[in-house]
């Protein structure tokens, strides 16, 4: 008898994505409890994504957020270290990753590989899985149901990556783009000048690749410049990575205490 799937697993991104909508994301980099999740959902966040790139999350961290992310109805993602850190991470509770350095089709390859389940990839049987409720359903409906919702999200962040965009683009297995803006004006020598017409350029000849693959483009990189955000999201870009939890923190602590600062500048005589 088969097991029904859908009640269990779902992936809110894709879905949004599907339906042409823009999906709000933050990212996780400095609160290691599982509140992170559930602030998200209430703020109002559609996902969130553990950058285990720059931080020094455990993978048993990234692994309680991921799940009590399922749990509150929002898709995490994890932006991994490397492909050799898929298998684990997606075993322990992520619904995709974020593939950093991405600046070929055949580096695209191997992280659908390690993500993807047999046709399409080569991930390994870990067992029941907490995508699942740690359900024991039969292989070939437990594969299809995790292949459906498991994203596969490459990061473009130098020139060669946005040379070779169209066929990056073409991987089967790749759902997402993420233009990672501050790492590609680096890469340009040219840090800091979002206004740049080179970074349009950029997200123009992305989203048309991502138009002609069926594919989805997202924004990041813009948490002090939302009008650029919004300008993208016209072009095209379907997915908006907000900033991060410590930016957030930071910014409201800022902005209560200038709340004080100007309390008493104006109480004085």
């Amino acid at each position: 008898m088969m097991v029904e799937t859908s009640g269990v697993l779902r992936n809110n991104v894709k879905e949004k994505l599907g339906r042409g909508e823009v999906v709000a994301s933050m990212t996780v980099r400095l609160v290691r409890g599982v509140e992170i999740a559930r602030i998200a959902k209430t703020a109002g966040f559609d996902s969130l994504y553990v950058d285990m790139e720059h931080s020094s999350f455990s993978l048993e961290t990234t692994s309680q957020i991921c799940m009590a992310a399922l749990e509150a109805g929002i898709t995490p993602f994890v932006r991994v270290p490397g492909v050799a850190d898929v298998q684990r991470i997606l075993d322990a509770g992520a619904l995709g990753v974020i593939a950093p350095h991405v600046q070929t089709a055949e580096e695209a390859r191997g992280y659908v590989r390690a993500a993807k389940y047999p046709p399409l990839g080569g991930r390994s049987n870990a067992g029941p899985l907490p995508h699942l409720q740690y359900r024991s359903l039969p292989t070939a409906q437990a594969y299809a149901a995790i292949n459906a919702a498991t994203m596969v999200i490459v990061q473009f962040e130098s020139g060669e990556a946005i040379e070779n965009a169209d066929a990056i683009v073409a991987v089967d297995g790749v759902d997402m783009v993420l233009i990672g803006t501050n790492d590609l004006l680096a890469d340009w020598g040219l840090p800091g000048q979002y206004d740049h017409p080179r970074v349009r350029e950029a997200y123009a000849k992305t989203i048309a690749a991502c138009r002609r693959h069926g594919k989805h483009a997202a924004v990041g990189g813009f948490a002090s410049r939302p009008d650029l955000a919004a300008e993208y999201v016209r072009m095209g870009a379907r997915y908006v990575s907000t900033g991060t939890d410590l930016g957030f923190l930071l910014a409201a602590c800022t902005a209560k205490a200038k709340e004080v600062e100007d309390i008493v500048l104006a109480g004085k005589p």
